[in-house]
């Protein structure tokens, strides 16, 4: 795990929440207010739900700031692309040079009054001719106020 996330587990599964990943889409909170509350420490209470509806509802956050994975690692073996944000997924560690090159799928999403939502293997290249390669999701900021160019850090919700 990264510094400052935070993991949260039940029964069956764990839930991770990595902050610097978050764009504050409010999709947790608004679908599933019995486990996300802002308003409480922890703010991931795993008791509020049934585990089908917590991977439910971490699979639609749009980037990787919510992942999951299954307490019983044997389960995780046959999850597929059916469930986005499980860490088989999201969090996979960097290919190679050869297998990064050779990615073709790259999925854009754009969030209403929101970042672009870049996931897949890409370099990204900015003005000063710098190249950057990532793996995974990258929220890049559209409204132009964010304080991390050109990555999205929330500030859209202020508009």
């Amino acid at each position: 795990m990264e510094p400052g996330e935070r993991k949260y587990k039940n029964k069956d599964i764990t839930v991770y929440w990595k902050p610097s990943s978050c764009i504050h889409a409010s999709t947790c909170i608004d679908e599933l207010p019995t486990v996300f509350r802002t308003d409480e420490k922890p703010w991931v209470t795993m008791e509020g739900g049934s585990t089908g509806e917590i991977i439910e509802v971490v699979d639609r956050c749009p980037v990787d700031a919510l992942t999951w994975k299954y307490n019983e690692q044997n389960k995780n073996n046959s999850i597929g692309i059916e469930h986005p944000n499980h860490v088989k997924n999201r969090r996979q560690t960097l290919l190679t040079e050869d297998e990064f090159d050779k990615q073709k799928s790259i999925a854009v999403k754009v969030m209403d009054n929101g970042p672009l939502i870049i996931n897949g293997g890409f370099y990204l290249e900015r003005e000063n001719g710098i190249k950057t390669k990532f793996n995974g999701t990258v929220s890049v900021c559209r409204c132009g106020l964010t304080k991390l160019p050109p990555f999205c850090d929330g500030s859209h919700r202020t508009v």
